[in-house]
């Protein structure tokens, strides 16, 4: 039976009307030691004046800030959106003057003939919805465009547009940080002709000094959301979700320029991270994928006495969230996500292990460590990721296959391949970020790994009101929640900034 529509998960894709800044009422208590900003972004609104927007990847930025103060028990909630030129433009004229993920300005007749140059067209949107990121001295709202706007993190107010890099059309959302190296490490995407490929580089810590790492050609590059990263290694997962020049001409939208063509197969670029060579590439059986996990070199048992994941049995160990084909692409246009039972495909939870370059290993081999549906994942990213680990958090469903939006938080035990779940009835969560507790007193087998919090924006559609969830980790129970003053529409991504850290708690990827 569908639900009542003012107790489901549409309630998530309703606009937000008012910009606040209050402190919020708190149940439970909060860490004492959980002091810090957790910075968010995602949608506000998904119409542009009159003209509605097509998908969840379209709606315009609005950033979220809760300030958390633990010793005194206090969390401080703001919003606003970001003002960049496609929102400026939207409001001044009515309708849509930037090209988004699924949704273009009107057109004239030569519109469509236009649509041949749309990859690499200089009025590609500036409405960085997806994520934030700190480079250099710099917080930025992220978007793929390579046009971003800086944000001040306490007061949410715009800055100037940032151009990135210039070397590539489109710029991942999740690039890596290193904590071991001090860097930031990414890829741009090119598209057209003998350009066509991936642009690695990285970016050392203060500064804003972009360093090219190496190039990966493939005509046409696939859409690759995210990538892995180990020691030694960048590994780009590109699925056989390519530009078709038919669908170019015919689609109304970017991402309807592009097709699945099941027959390339999925892809493993390995690029060596010192001297930016393409060391192997491996095919597989195709699979989509938004969102990695993580990544890691180790010696398989009897392969040698290497112990640094090469020569002998080494291999590259890469999880991720893998969906069947790119039909979520589709799925989670709006008019299929604010129908009663939207039914969005599963992701599961796959390891690939790639043999590492030098080892006398052939071929990739696969396994399901959890069936899903996960995404949207998150690990201890600052002390586990490029490491083993044990544990991955997501959001999920209760139902299998999904018959709801996301209505359930997940903890992946990978090592012992079992989990628990979070979930309430009429909540919605959002995006799990774990924050580690201090002195954590970490060992090498990990037992100390899920001593943190897990802070989740959720929707209790019910009440109609959002709240910042706190799980303890390692129970998986809840600690405490925050009640924001009105339902926050469902946002992507986020990082949390400790006092007295430089780096983020890092989501994910």
């Amino acid at each position: 039976m569908a639900a009542d529509h003012n107790n489901d998960h549409r309630v998530g894709f309703r606009p937000v009307r008012d910009e606040v800044d209050e402190t919020l009422s708190i149940e439970g208590d909060f860490p004492q030691w959980l002091s810090g900003t957790l910075l968010r972004n995602g949608p506000g609104t998904w119409h542009a004046g009159r003209q509605p927007l097509n998908h969840w990847f379209d709606g315009f930025a609005m950033l979220r800030r809760f300030r958390i103060d633990g010793g005194d028990g206090e969390v401080a909630y703001r919003n606003r959106f970001l003002d960049s030129g496609a929102y400026t433009y939207a409001r001044e004229h009515g309708e849509l003057g930037y090209r988004e993920f699924a949704t273009d300005p009107p057109t004239g007749p030569l519109g469509r003939l236009g649509r041949l140059r749309r990859l690499r067209s200089p009025n590609f949107t500036d409405n960085a919805c997806v994520d934030v990121c700190r480079v250099g001295d710099r917080y930025l709202a992220t978007t793929e465009s390579p046009l971003v706007t800086e944000i001040d993190p306490r007061s949410l107010e715009s800055g100037r547009r940032f151009e990135f890099g210039g070397f590539a059309d489109t710029y991942t959302v999740h690039p890596h940080y290193d904590f071991d190296r001090g860097e930031l490490v990414g890829y741009g995407t090119s598209f057209g002709g003998s350009e066509s490929g991936y642009t690695l580089y990285s970016i050392p810590d203060g500064t804003e000094d972009v360093s090219v790492i190496g190039e990966v050609e493939s005509d046409p590059p696939g859409y690759v959301h995210s990538f892995a990263l180990t020691p030694n290694y960048i590994v780009l997962a590109e699925p056989p979700f390519v530009p078709s020049r038919r669908r170019l001409l015919t689609g109304s939208s970017v991402i309807d320029g592009y097709e699945w063509q099941p027959e390339r197969g999925s892809r493993f670029h390995v690029v060596d991270r010192e001297s930016g060579d393409v060391l192997a590439r491996h095919r597989v059986a195709p699979f989509f994928c938004f969102h990695h996990i993580n990544a890691f070199e180790r010696e398989r048992e009897g392969g040698g006495d290497s112990d640094d994941g090469v020569g002998g049995q080494g291999e590259i160990v890469l999880d991720l969230a893998a969906f069947e084909d790119a039909s979520v692409t589709e799925a989670l246009s709006l008019r299929r996500l604010v129908s009663a039972e939207p039914s969005p495909p599963a992701a599961e939870l796959r390891r690939y292990c790639l043999p590492a370059p030098g080892s006398s290993r052939r071929g990739v081999e696969s396994e399901t460590l959890y069936p899903g549906h996960v995404e949207l994942p998150a690990i201890d990213y600052a002390n586990r990721n490029t490491h083993d680990y044990r544990y991955a958090y997501g959001v999920s469903n209760r139902e299998r296959p999904p018959e709801s939006f996301q209505n359930q938080l997940v903890k992946v035990d990978v090592r012992e391949r079992d989990a628990v779940t979070w979930d309430e009835s009429y909540a919605y969560p959002g995006e799990p970020v774990f924050v580690p507790a201090p002195d954590r007193g970490d060992d090498a087998d990990g037992r100390n790994e899920d001593d943190g919090v897990i802070l989740s924006v959720t929707l209790d559609a019910g009440a109609e009101r959002s709240f910042l969830l706190v799980l303890d980790a390692a129970t998986f129970q809840e600690r405490a929640r925050a009640w924001c003053p009105h339902p926050i529409p469902f946002g992507f991504h986020g990082q949390f900034y400790a006092d007295g850290e430089e780096r983020p708690t890092r989501s994910m990827a």
